[in-house]
Parts: C-alpha cells; sequence; structure tokens
C-alpha cells in the first residue's frame, strides 16, 4: 500500500498540472527519462565514469539527498548531467530541501535549477557561470536589493538567456526575470517540490511546500522558444551567509502532446533561446516566412516599378535631346 501511495505521489505533479492547465489527459503521455534523473541511491554519482551525472565544487553525495552546499560560509556545489536532452516538451520535478542555523534574513543564498548550452562552469549565479546560454529557475533566500519592499524572500524566478544578458545580483535579478512568487521554503518539516514544466512553448513552474500535496502557480509564461540539446543541471553558493541546500531528486518526464498543423508551424526549431515580445541584445526576433502570394506581389509591383522608372526616364531623356537640338540650331 505504501509503495502504491509512493507511485501515485511521485506521478501527481505533472497530472495535476495538466488539469490545471486544462489539457486533457488522454492527449498527453509522459514517460521517466532516467538518463536525465537523479534519484536515490545516487550510485555512481560523482565517482563513476559510467554515472549520468557529474559534482563539481563542494557538492557531496550521501545516503538521502546530494548535498550542493552545507551550511558553512563560501561554499559553492553543483551537480550536472552528461547527457544533453533533445526532447521536444518536458517536465522536471525537483525534490529539495533548504536548512540552516541562520535566522530569517540571516541566510543564503539559494540555489539555481538550469537548462543550458554549458555546463559544469563556476561562476557568480548561484554558483553557477553568468551570461548563460539557455534557462535558469532561482529559488533564491536572500534579499540583496536593500530599498525593494514589495517582495518578500524567498522568491523564486526565472530567466531566459542567450548569453547576452548579465544576471544582476544587486537587485536580485529583477531587470531579467520572466516572472516569480514568494515561497517560503526554509527550515520546514515536511518535503517541498518545485516543477518546472515545458509544453508547447509554454513555460509553467508550479510549487508544492505547504505540506498539503496541493500545487500553486508560481509563473505562466508563453512564447519561450528553448533549443533541444542542452544540460540539465543544479548549483548553489553561499558568501558571508550560509544554508545546507539538499537535492533529494530531479526527475524529468517527458511529455508527449498532441499539436495541430497550426501549433507544429509555430513550434519550429530554434537554435538561441528567445521570448517572444521580449527583446534579448543582440538578437533580433525571427521573422515568419512570406506566403507565395506576398512574394509574387513584391516581385510583381517591383517589376511594375522597374518599367515605369523607365518609361520615364526614356520621355526625360527625349526631352532633353529636343531642346539640345533646338539650342544649336
Amino acid at each position: 500500500m505504501a509503495a502504491a501511495a509512493g507511485w501515485w505521489r511521485a506521478r501527481l505533479p505533472a497530472l495535476l498540472v495538466l488539469l490545471l492547465r486544462g489539457a486533457r489527459a488522454e492527449q498527453t503521455e509522459e514517460h521517466l527519462k532516467r538518463e536525465h534523473s537523479l534519484t536515490k541511491p545516487y550510485q555512481g554519482v560523482g565517482s563513476s565514469s559510467s554515472s549520468l551525472w557529474d559534482l563539481m565544487g563542494n557538492a557531496m553525495v550521501m545516503t538521502q539527498y546530494v548535498r550542493l552546499t552545507p551550511d558553512m560560509q563560501s561554499k559553492q556545489g553543483a551537480v550536472w548531467n552528461r547527457v544533453p536532452c533533445y526532447l521536444r516538451d518536458w517536465e522536471m520535478q525537483v525534490h529539495f530541501k533548504i536548512h540552516g542555523q541562520g535566522k530569517k534574513n540571516l541566510n543564503g543564498d539559494g540555489f539555481a535549477i538550469w537548462y543550458t548550452k554549458d555546463r559544469m562552469q563556476p561562476g557568480p549565479v548561484f554558483g553557477s557561470k553568468d551570461n548563460f546560454v539557455g534557462l535558469g529557475v532561482f529559488v533564491d533566500t536572500y534579499p540583496n536589493e536593500e530599498k525593494q519592499q514589495e517582495r518578500v524572500f524567498p522568491y523564486i524566478s526565472a530567466m531566459v538567456s542567450n548569453g547576452s544578458l548579465t544576471y544582476d545580483h544587486n537587485r536580485d535579478g529583477r531587470p531579467t526575470e520572466l516572472g516569480g512568487c514568494t515561497a517560503m521554503v526554509r527550515n520546514l518539516n515536511h518535503d517541498t517540490f518545485l516543477v518546472i514544466r515545458y509544453v508547447k512553448r509554454r513555460l509553467t513552474i508550479m510549487i508544492d511546500i505547504d505540506g498539503k500535496h496541493e500545487w500553486r502557480d508560481c509563473i505562466d509564461m508563453a512564447g519561450v522558444h528553448l533549443p533541444r540539446g542542452y544540460f540539465f543541471g543544479t548549483s548553489s553558493v553561499t558568501g558571508d551567509l550560509s544554508d545546507n541546500h539538499d537535492i533529494i531528486s530531479l526527475k524529468l518526464y517527458q511529455l508527449t502532446v498532441e499539436r495541430s498543423p497550426a501549433e507544429e508551424k509555430r513550434d519550429k526549431e530554434v537554435f538561441l533561446p528567445v521570448v517572444d515580445n521580449m527583446k534579448l541584445p543582440g538578437v533580433e526576433a525571427p521573422l515568419e516566412p512570406m506566403s507565395g502570394l506576398a512574394l509574387f506581389l513584391i516581385v510583381f509591383f517591383s517589376l511594375v516599378a522597374l518599367v515605369f522608372a523607365i518609361v520615364i526616364g526614356v520621355i526625360v531623356y527625349n526631352k532633353w535631346q529636343q531642346q539640345s537640338r533646338k539650342r544649336f540650331y
């Protein structure tokens, strides 16, 4: 009975998300992709050449979790999938725990979940490189912007970058975020979950952090175009303030979703991340290809204009010649 309950609890996030988004369950199938999932007992993680996951920095494998950083100052750690993901539609379910000795606003700094072109590159953005290419989802536990009052921390936000954007630590990433929500996730006695869902160019993030087995919306953004072939990972960093940042599991599901012909055309392959109606420096929004009729009309009127210009030129030239002869005689 307990095993059945555990199985149902593991499958619950995707099913609930489908219902909440108004999708018909019979049109969507989901399959756990073990090559992109990190689960207990974490066999060979970070130590075996056959492992699908690499450790970086101070990250440690324990029996019940992978600890990205301990509750100590100036630590940095990450775990990265070795296998690039070529799925078109997917859902990442993250089971995590953040806890430590620090009191409220005397802890830090949080952790990030990544789907990016580069992997295993340490840096200042929650332990990973800045100017990344791809998607970053940040669970930020410390407010760096002193004057802000309208948002409460911990705070979850998301950012899509083509490599030209810099994460602004001093403003907690606000200039480049797609959206976010408050999430009181520290020092809880129950499980905390986060789900990142990418279907039909729509990015949805939901959280289950209240111990009620209920999901609530955090971010819902349409028009997000992410290339295939990027890597999943998660990283964390501590500075003067610290926390234990533990990853209990990362489960990636492949979602098989029906598409109409119009959706197939809209969801064409991209080679750099882009968000509709959000200008990323160095990248112009892709133009829609011209129809055959539009191309014909452009060519036709261009030829008409060319012929008209030639006729006018001939008339002007003939008049000029006539006037020249009159002056000669």
